[in-house]
């Protein structure tokens, strides 16, 4: 058994005068350890002590300041990544894995759990549909999660050394995203939690990620690892410590749709986390997952529970919480299709009008959710009383001017008529549209505004829309529009 506290202890010491090389610590440690203990055991301790290894073996500290936005955009899944799940493939079938009865089995893999989430039905994940979901969904959320660390990264408040629990971590899109957003000189100490099959394929794909993301995979359900029973309450039995954990950052990467208790998981994750950290939720963009989404956020949020809202859907009324159906996502960029995505559609065969395409998934639309304890959100700003009205009180200024301060909440929803956005305030009861009638100078603010960012509009038109059961806040002419925080 190798004396730790010495290793620390040396390690410590020769962070400041030069890089730490095992070898050198071994000379210095009771009965000289072999090297290779030495570095394994520094491996182990990199995380509590700053340390990265570097390729010649040696240590050297971890910078102190935040991660930089590192302009992320990805064009395409990466192929690293692309050749280790074809390589899992050729390994499971062979080299003509998507043609045949493998390739069949994987097709009808992928469409049933294509109808299970559009039908909210319980999701099983054997060898082959955690295969057939690698194959879909890999690219999106490895390109999704990226656009949301931006938002705490533009706060600087993504550290170079971080904790992270990844709950329903499926086939690791989210981990593989995260390892690349992420600079070279940072340390990761991952965990995964993923009870299915999929963890196989979680596994195999870690292996290609760098040697200071340092993962851990635990088989076993989210409830079981977090420490809480079938009611969502404290389980005083298990024996799985997550209470000192102290986690920087707890992803669900469209994991909630499948637990039977979300918030209470939710909740769970949220007693886990730093006092700095984050939880980040990502849902698919379709109505029942990105909805249901939101309804986790507000059951774990609002006055008195301690938690807010990060972004995207800032509370802008201190003391209110939305009750409308909540659906709101973002959009990036499509990726190029990827080579297995590409093999396995083109082998299909096609009957009557069926088009091409139905197993290439290259669209990155998400909903998310960033949750803190700390009381901090994207942007410090609130709504008052006197400058502006709430939207929940909408129904009495039907067919009045008012002016209304929200939160952008969709891109442009019209098809290429009046440009349509989804706004909110965070007080909202049904839905909210800004519908621009005449863009001028005055108002463009409101088409040039990203997702997410918060927008003043005075002198709007509130008009009721039935077909919908909307209110509809019309942008014309006579109205002005301000970017308050980008």
């Amino acid at each position: 058994m190798i004396d730790r506290d010495a290793v620390r202890d040396n390690a410590n010491y020769l962070r400041n005068v030069r890089p730490v090389d095992p070898e050198e610590i071994s000379e210095y440690i009771e009965g000289v350890p072999h090297p290779g203990i030495v570095r394994e055991t520094l491996r182990e301790e990199a995380f509590d002590l700053r340390l990265r290894e570097l390729d010649d073996g040696t240590f050297v500290p971890v910078a102190d300041a935040p991660v930089e936005p590192p302009g992320w955009g990805p064009e395409a899944f990466p192929d690293a990544y692309a050749f280790a799940v074809e390589d899992l493939l050729v390994g499971e079938f062979g080299a003509n894995w998507h043609r045949g009865d493998s390739g069949d089995r994987l097709r009808e893999a992928i469409r049933r759990l294509k109808t299970d989430y559009f039908f909210e039905n319980d999701v099983a994940y054997d060898r082959i549909a955690a295969l057939g979901y690698a194959i879909y969904h890999l690219p999106d959320y490895y390109a999704a999660i990226g656009y949301v660390l931006d938002e705490l990264v533009e706060n600087r408040l993504l550290d170079r050394t971080l904790r992270v629990l990844d709950v329903g971590a499926g086939t690791g899109g989210p981990a593989l995203g995260l390892h690349d957003y992420l600079p070279d000189d940072a340390v990761v100490d991952y965990h995964a939690v993923e009870p299915s099959a999929a963890a196989d394929v979680l596994e195999s794909l870690l292996d290609v990620t760098g040697r200071n993301f340092r993962p851990t995979i635990h088989r076993e359900t989210a409830e079981s690892f977090l420490g809480i029973d079938g009611d969502g309450s404290a389980d005083s039995s298990d024996t799985s410590d997550t209470s000192d954990a102290d986690f920087d950052l707890v992803v669900f990467g469209n994991v909630l749709s499948e637990l039977d208790d979300p918030a209470a998981v939710v909740e769970a994750a949220l007693g886990a986390l730093a006092t700095d950290g984050s939880v980040v939720a990502l849902a698919p963009a379709d109505l029942n997952t990105a909805t249901g989404l939101r309804e986790v956020e507000r059951a774990v949020t609002g006055p008195g529970t301690g938690v807010d809202v990060y972004a995207p859907t800032l509370r802008l009324w201190a003391d209110a919480v939305p009750t409308d159906r909540g659906w709101s996502f973002d959009v990036a960029p499509d990726l190029a299709v990827p080579p297995f995505q590409r093999r396995l559609d083109e082998a299909a065969t096609r009957a009557g009008d069926d088009e091409p395409g139905e197993f290439i998934n290259v669209d990155v639309q998400f909903a998310y959710s960033i949750l803190r304890i700390d009381g901090t959100r994207r942007v410090d700003v609130r709504a008052h009383d006197g400058r502006c009205a709430r939207m929940a009180d909408s129904e009495d200024h039907v067919t009045d001017r008012i002016n209304l301060m929200g939160v952008k909440l969709s891109h442009d929803l019209s098809g290429g008529d009046n440009a349509v956005y989804k706004v909110g305030d965070g007080s909202q009861r049904l839905e909210h549209y800004a519908v621009c009638t005449r863009e001028t100078g005055l108002n463009r603010s409101l088409r040039e505004a990203d997702y997410g960012a918060v927008v003043f509009i005075e002198n709007g038109l509130v008009l009721w829309n039935d077909d919908e059961g909307a209110y509809n806040v019309v942008v014309d002419a006579e109205t002005v529009v301000d970017l308050v925080a980008p």
